[in-house]
C-alpha cells in the first residue's frame, strides 16, 4: 500500500513539469528539428547557418538544466510579472507565422516559463542555459550585421594579400578582391569569419561555464577575447590559403578547405586552441 501511494504523489509533485514539458515538445519539436537538419545537411539559408554552434551547445543547455533540477525544485513558487509578458509575446510570436518570430518565440517562452513558476531567482539560475539557447536561435542578426563588415573583408583581404607576397606571389589587392594568377578570389561578407566569431564566443561561453572559470570576470574577458583574436586570425590564414589554391589552379584543395570537410576541420582544430587558451589562463591563475 505504501508504495502504491507513493507512485501517484510522485505523479501528482511533477504533473505540472511533466505537462509543460509535453506541450513544449509538441510546438517546439518540429522547428527543433528543422533547424538540426539544416544545420547538418545546410539547406538552411546562409545566415541561419551562423547559428550551427547550436548543434553542440542545445543539448549542452538540456544538461545543465538536467543538473540543476535539485536547485529548481527548492526555489520557491512566485510568479514574476515579466513571466506573463514573456508568454504572450512568445505566444503571439508564434502565432505570427513568420519565420524570425517563430524562432524566436522559443527563447521567450522560455524565460516566460522561469520568471512564472519560479520568478527571478529561477531565471537567474537557468540564465546561462537560457543564454546558449538564445545566441543558438536563428534569427536576422547576420543580415544586418553583414552590411558593416567591409572594414573587416577590406582587411582580410589586405593581410592575405601581404602574406602571400612574401611568397613570391605576383598578387593585386584591390578593395576586397584579391588578383592571382589571372584569377579573382572575393572576401565575400560570408567568408569574412563572423560564423567563426560567433562559433568562437560560443564555445568560449560553454568553455567557461564547464570549467567554472565563468565565475572570474578576469578569465571570461580573457578567454572571449582571446577567442575573437584566434578567431580573426583563423579566417585570416583560411582565406590566405583559399586564395592561394584558387590562384594557382588547384581546385580540388580549394573545395575542400571552402566547401568540403576540410572547412569543418580547420573549424575544429580552431576551436580546440580555445580548450589549450583555457589551460593556460588556468594555470596562471593557479600559480
Amino acid at each position: 500500500m505504501a508504495i502504491g501511494r507513493k507512485i501517484p504523489l510522485a505523479i501528482e509533485r511533477y504533473l505540472l513539469d511533466i505537462a509543460i514539458i509535453a506541450i513544449m515538445a509538441i510546438i517546439y519539436a518540429p522547428l527543433l528539428i528543422h533547424w538540426y537538419d539544416g544545420w547538418l545537411n545546410k539547406s538552411i539559408s546562409i545566415e541561419h547557418e551562423y547559428f550551427s554552434h547550436g548543434l553542440i551547445g542545445l543539448p549542452f543547455a538540456a544538461y545543465i538544466i538536467w543538473t540543476q533540477r535539485e536547485e529548481w525544485r527548492k526555489i520557491p513558487d512566485n510568479a514574476h510579472p515579466l513571466g506573463m509578458v514573456f508568454l504572450i509575446l512568445g505566444g503571439i510570436s508564434y502565432l505570427s507565422g513568420q519565420s524570425e518570430l517563430v524562432n524566436l518565440s522559443f527563447p521567450t517562452i522560455l524565460a516566460g516559463l522561469c520568471l512564472w513558476l519560479k520568478g527571478m531567482p529561477g531565471f537567474k539560475l537557468q540564465f546561462v542555459p537560457w543564454l546558449l539557447i538564445f545566441f543558438a536561435t536563428p534569427n536576422a542578426a547576420p543580415y544586418l550585421i553583414e552590411p558593416w563588415v567591409l572594414p573587416l573583408q577590406t582587411f582580410i583581404a589586405g593581410t592575405a594579400g601581404f602574406i602571400l607576397l612574401q611568397f613570391g606571389l605576383d598578387i593585386t589587392v584591390v578593395g576586397t578582391n584579391l588578383f592571382v594568377g589571372g584569377r579573382i578570389v572575393e572576401v565575400a561578407p560570408h567568408c569574412a569569419g563572423l560564423k567563426m566569431l560567433f562559433t568562437s564566443l560560443y564555445v568560449g561561453l560553454m568553455l567557461l561555464y564547464w570549467s567554472g572559470a565563468l565565475k572570474s570576470r578576469r578569465n571570461t574577458i580573457l578567454l572571449l577575447s582571446g577567442a575573437a583574436a584566434i578567431s580573426v586570425t583563423a579566417n585570416i590564414l583560411r582565406n590566405t590559403l583559399l586564395t592561394l589554391f584558387h590562384g594557382t589552379g588547384q581546385e580540388g584543395a580549394f573545395e575542400w578547405l571552402h566547401e568540403g570537410w576540410g572547412g569543418d576541420f580547420y573549424s575544429a582544430c580552431m576551436l580546440g586552441t580555445l580548450v589549450l587558451l583555457l589551460n593556460v589562463i588556468e594555470g596562471k591563475r593557479q600559480r
